[in-house]
């Protein structure tokens, strides 16, 4: 890396609550990207926070996810947590003909045909947890099974494999350093299990979301069974991970903020506006992300970048620029419809949002209409949070009506 200033050492180890990491609050501050030292990796990375510079890095095509495989990176998880076919670490034209072929089964169209197994699944759970009693855990009865049971009924694994696959997505998470091994495991059972679905699916298609990705097809041009594998592990892995720390997040605000809870009871129609306003604002997890590798010297955002330099970009900060959000640390419901970064920008945005979307509708509107009094069961400073993965989100909810 290049330039005389030292690299700032980053835990990224923050985890009040949803409360701003103030160590990126105060690299937001400065007047250029600065270069950052994470806890694993051999090198330093640059780190660009402003919504112009984070959308500039994600598109411009002389900084390379793929040029990172084989590296010892810089990042957060002691194991790297994707596979090197992933489409996470894929750059155009191959990434635009995978992603192509696997949004097929994530079109609006085909989300709209899934809501009613949601809708299905969500109120099963609000069932049980009515039945069960105040007070009940909101994480044990919505926010951990919904997700995970619909991306794994949506991909058509039987229901006694749903523990295991989401123990392995757990340990693939840990950032602690003596869980390396135990990560590496994790992620060579579950490319190896998602392999032979893979394999029995191209022989027996069914209405699962790996036959539909199977099927998908560009002219002569379809996924082959090892972008598959990783495709349908990339969907169960971010199927999960998303869309359940979101819920928890997003109902942890509704209890704490009344007047959050008051406006969609009143007005249910702006449902879908107030949960990209929250999206927005959730620091949804630690640090970063995957970083990108200048394949050239180039000039970004007034910094000179040295063909083999790092280049991270933080979508929490882009999600807080004030020259992009006025008043960027407020929740404003009012605030007029501006795409945020939490689904990622670019080459890499999350190709199924539009699920995710769906996921947050339906557990969040039907919890509303269901529990119009709901209420936190314990003082909110008595929440616990997780803090041994990069994500953030509350470890339980207690909640009485």
């Amino acid at each position: 890396m290049t330039g005389n200033n030292e690299a700032i050492t980053c835990p990224f180890d923050f985890s009040d609550a949803l409360e701003f990491d103030p160590t990126l609050t105060d690299l937001m501050g400065r007047d250029a990207p600065v270069r950052i030292r994470l806890p694993y990796g051999a090198a330093d990375a640059w780190l660009f926070t402003g919504f112009d510079a984070v959308k500039q890095v994600t598109t411009d095509q002389r900084l390379s996810r793929a040029a990172i495989v084989g590296h010892d990176y810089p990042r957060m998880t002691a194991e790297p947590i994707v596979s090197r076919e992933s489409i996470n670490v894929m750059d155009p034209p191959h990434s635009t003909r995978v992603r192509h072929l696997a949004s097929q089964a994530f079109t609006q169209q085909h989300v709209d045909a899934l809501r009613p197994r949601i809708v299905r699944l969500a109120d099963q759970l609000l069932d049980e947890m009515e039945q069960h009693g105040a007070p009940a855990d909101l994480v044990r009865h919505l926010s951990d099974p919904l997700p995970q049971h619909t991306v794994l009924d949506l991909l058509g694994i039987e229901r006694q494999e749903w523990p295991r696959i989401q123990e392995s997505v757990r340990q693939l998470l840990v950032v602690d350093p003596d869980h390396k091994e135990t990560a590496a495991t994790a992620k060579a059972d579950l490319t190896a299990y998602f392999g032979k679905l893979v394999e029995q699916r191209r022989h027996a298609p069914g209405e699962d979301l790996i036959s539909t990705m199977a099927a998908a097809r560009d002219g002569e041009e379809q996924l082959d069974d090892r972008e598959l594998a990783v495709m349908a592990l990339t969907v169960a892995l971010s199927g999960q991970d998303t869309a359940t720390c979101q819920i928890s997040n997003i109902a942890y605000l509704l209890l704490t903020r009344p007047e959050l809870m008051e406006h969609l009871r009143h007005r249910p129609e702006s449902l879908t506006e107030v949960l990209h306003e929250l999206l927005r604002w959730i620091p949804f997890r630690k640090g970063v992300g995957i970083p990108r590798l200048a394949l050239e010297d180039l000039e970004l955002d007034g910094v000179r970048i040295r063909a083999g330099d790092f280049v991270h970009v933080s979508y929490l900060a882009a999600n807080r620029d004030p020259r992009r959000y006025p008043d960027p640390h407020a929740i404003a419901l009012d605030r007029p419809n501006s795409p945020h970064m939490t689904f990622g920008w670019g080459g890499h945005r999350c190709i199924a949002m539009p699920l995710a979307m769906a996921e947050l509708e339906v557990a969040v509107g039907r919890l509303v209409e269901r529990f119009p009094d709901l209420r936190l069961a314990v003082p909110a400073e008595e929440v616990r949070w997780d803090t041994g993965t990069i994500r953030r989100f509350p470890l339980d909810l207690p909640v009485a009506w």
